[in-house]
């Protein structure tokens, strides 16, 4: 086992078209057996960064270290790492034992080594039972297993794991998170896992990286990222229903300071009262809506509310969705519990918890200004 560290790390391509930088300086240090996550839309760089440690990619600048050891210039099978695809990439004429064994196999390992080694990852997936069985005799998940005994028998310093539940139903990605986070509290290997799964991500990694164009927005743990985004593409991108932005101007008022949305005023707590400048952002959760008042961040309710009308409501189970409009072309959505009574094409007042609430500069990724006034500190770059 080892730490993993990017210092730096760029990769350039040579289109048609031109230069194409895909990873831009990007900067990790991921500790020794921590479980790192790589997320991001498609396209953000993420993928390439890990087949830049993996050796897969040629890295155009900066520096890769696993362990002590920088290896810019090591073969992918010096590196003493295992890889776990998005496709399994097993042999289809292969048994699972065989496809297991294959790498320990051509190491020369000694046979009675490798039947251990394959029978006690095996015993820790809970596959015994299907070693003797070819690919397409297995499901999905089972064909996930196979490929992850086949990267633990290397018994390799790191994990590195390339969107592998995504060729899975919705069921068994659940289940399959389960099991990967069990996996790696008992083997302890470094591990770094690429996903565009921002669920995935939340509940997997110790850490998370959240990334888009080549860049590292935001590095720190998921409840951090999720309470904490240090900009508005993070904050946009982590949450299920995604944060509600609405625009507005800062205005100062009998020695209060509030953001004019244009149809209301809503009161900024004490944190934003180093904040310079005009034209933001607010930015607050879905779950950060009710429809009854609760006091945060002093004034009147006037000064936390806004007037909406009610759109669709979907129900969720426990919870519900509201679909808000109000005039000016302002949209909101509130995550509720399904007990509160509202009737869709009402009025209503929107109630938002002052405590919980972001402001970020104008931008698609414009820096959350709340953070202490300087939110670009969050990110890794």
């Amino acid at each position: 086992m080892a730490s993993v560290q990017l210092e730096r790390v760029t990769k350039i391509y040579r289109g048609a078209h031109g230069y194409v930088k895909a990873v831009d300086q990007v900067s990790l240090d991921i500790h020794d057996q921590e479980f790192v996550v790589l997320v991001g839309p498609s396209g953000c760089g993420k993928s390439t960064t890990l087949r830049m440690v993996a050796g897969l990619e040629e890295v155009t600048e900066g520096t890769v270290r696993i362990g002590d050891r920088t290896v810019n210039d090591v073969a992918p099978k010096d590196r003493n790492i295992a890889m776990v695809f998005q496709n399994y990439a097993l042999y289809p004429h292969m048994s699972a034992y065989k496809n297991m064994a294959f790498g320990l196999k051509m190491r020369r390992v000694p046979k009675h080594e490798i039947d251990r080694k394959v029978r006690e990852a095996a015993r820790l997936l809970g596959i015994e039972h299907l070693l003797n069985r070819k690919p397409k005799e297995l499901s999905g998940g089972e064909r996930q297993r196979v490929a992850l005994g086949r990267a633990i028998v290397r018994d390799p310093q790191a994990f590195l794991f390339d969107e592998p539940l995504s060729n899975l139903d919705a069921r068994l990605r659940v289940s399959m998170r389960a099991e990967l986070k069990k996996l790696h509290r008992q083997l302890r290997t470094t591990t770094v896992y690429v996903t565009h799964d921002q669920e995935e991500a939340m509940t997997l990694g110790d850490r998370i990286a959240v990334m888009r164009d080549g860049v590292v927005q935001q590095y720190a743990p998921p409840l951090e990222v999720y309470a904490r985004p240090a900009d508005r593409f993070v904050a946009g991108f982590v949450g299920t229903p995604p944060m509600n932005f609405i625009p507005g101007r800062l205005v100062t008022a009998e020695g209060a300071r509030f953001l004019d949305v244009g149809i209301g005023r809503i009161r900024l707590a004490d944190r934003f009262a180093q904040v310079t400048g005009t034209e933001f952002v607010l930015g607050i959760r879905p779950e950060n809506l009710s429809f009854e008042d609760v006091p945060s961040g002093g004034g009147d309710s006037s000064e936390r509310s806004l007037a909406m009308r009610c759109g669709v409501v979907e129900p969720l189970g426990a919870d519900k969705d509201v679909y808000l409009e109000g005039a000016d072309g302002i949209r909101m959505v509130a995550r509720i519990p399904a007990d509160v009574e509202v009737q869709e094409n009402s009025e209503t007042r929107v109630y938002l918890d002052l405590d919980r609430l972001h402001l970020f500069e104008p931008g698609e990724a414009g820096v959350n200004v709340g953070l202490n006034g300087h939110g670009a500190q969050c990110r890794a770059n």
